[in-house]
């Protein structure tokens, strides 16, 4: 659920940019549901063809896991995909935390309630909302101080699937993202652009003393305004990178 604060901290330079309020149009919106379907249904296919770990998917990805690396890729092309009126990042990432087991990674990731102490400071505030056996209703309030404070109330539904006693895969969906201004909520959609939609789709595999953690991380933000985009553009897709990274490092030292 840290990935809910993945592409976070690209929201500065959007909003020192360019800081007037957009609204997140109806065929924005579906251009990411539509891309959400065709990664779920890529990924749905793989786990069915037996490929379940992308480092799997290349050898030199493993050993660069494996010695300790934390690798972080785009999906596609440079992880930028442009829609109308907005922007899709999509980036994958994976670590190898060694001498840890399955079970406690996984009981990790689900204590949502400790997320904001794991993965401070982003993850300001974490709640866990509700509870049905592996799915999850969650709340996380994220913060970014750069050029400007930006901070996000966000709810997420999650959803755990055991493969077997050594797979577990999760799905993560932004259900509501509201900008704070002035302490208040702006209504969804109607805010910055600085993050509409977040999902994420996590693998966890225990082999080899240890546990393999991946991530890819799907969301949707405005587009970057075309005069600004020779500066903006090559810092956007290194951001994504490097809070991934984060992600999954964090994640490590915690266990």
């Amino acid at each position: 659920m840290r990935s809910a604060a993945l592409f976070f901290g690209f929201v500065w330079i959007l909003a020192a940019a360019d800081p007037t309020k957009v609204e997140l149009k109806p065929q924005t919106d579906q251009a990411f549901v539509r891309y959400v379907q065709a990664t779920e249904e890529r990924l749905d296919k793989q786990r069915a063809e037996g490929a379940f770990l992308w480092v799997d998917g290349a050898p030199e990805r493993l050993r660069s896991v494996r010695s300790g690396q934390i690798l972080v890729q785009p999906v596609t092309g440079p992880g930028d995909v442009a829609v109308p009126d907005g922007l899709i990042h999509d980036w994958i990432g994976a670590v190898f935390i060694p001498n840890t087991t399955l079970e406690k990674t996984l009981a990790l990731v689900q204590d949502y309630d400790r997320h904001k102490n794991i993965y401070k400071p982003e993850v300001r505030d974490s709640k866990l909302l509700q509870r049905n056996g592996n799915d999850y209703q969650v709340f996380l309030r994220l913060l970014k101080k750069k050029v400007l404070t930006v901070e996000l109330n966000t709810d997420h539904a999650v959803h755990y699937v055991p493969l077997d006693s050594k797979r577990w895969y999760s799905r993560s969906s932004s259900t509501r993202i509201a900008e704070l201004a002035g302490g208040r909520e702006l209504p969804p959609g109607q805010d910055h652009g600085f993050l509409w939609r977040l999902n994420s789709y996590w693998r966890f595999e225990g082999r080899d003393g240890g546990v393999y953690v991946e991530c890819e991380a799907v969301s949707l933000t405005r587009s970057v305004p075309t005069a600004l985009g020779w500066l903006i553009n090559p810092i956007i897709q290194s951001l994504p990178r490097e809070s991934l990274a984060n992600t999954l490092r964090e994640t490590r030292e915690a266990l």
